[in-house]
């Protein structure tokens, strides 16, 4: 089971990872996010920052239907974030192992090409 706390240890970890100021956990490369505290919003209440979810650039729709179709109880959307390459990761559901595989990829696709040859 991941939590923010290890989020914050493999994003990093990693080359030219920042993070930005904010009320969760907000990770960026080369001024673009690959990983970020969920910021759920309900009709008619204020903003929460989620650090029990995290928002997982994924580079593509078809990268994001296959994790919300194949594990829907890992991975979810709201209509805030259709069409986007992102998706809701519940931390929870993954262990460390797998954590560092989804950052490790998030990061890779937002890095310039410098970075990651």
């Amino acid at each position: 089971m991941a939590d923010a706390d290890d989020v914050r240890r493999l994003a990093l970890a990693l080359p030219h990872a920042v993070e930005i100021d904010s009320d969760g956990f907000d990770f960026r490369v080369a001024d673009k996010g690959f990983i970020w505290s969920y910021p759920e919003r309900r009709p008619g209440k204020p903003r929460v920052i989620r650090t029990d979810i995290a928002v997982l650039y994924v580079g593509d729709e078809a990268e994001k239907q296959a994790l919300l179709l194949g594990e829907p109880d890992t991975f979810f959307t709201t209509p805030g974030y259709e069409g986007l390459p992102l998706v809701m990761l519940r931390l929870a559901q993954v262990d460390v192992d797998r954590l560092e595989e989804l950052v490790t990829d998030a990061w890779r696709m937002r890095a310039p090409e410098s970075l990651t040859a």
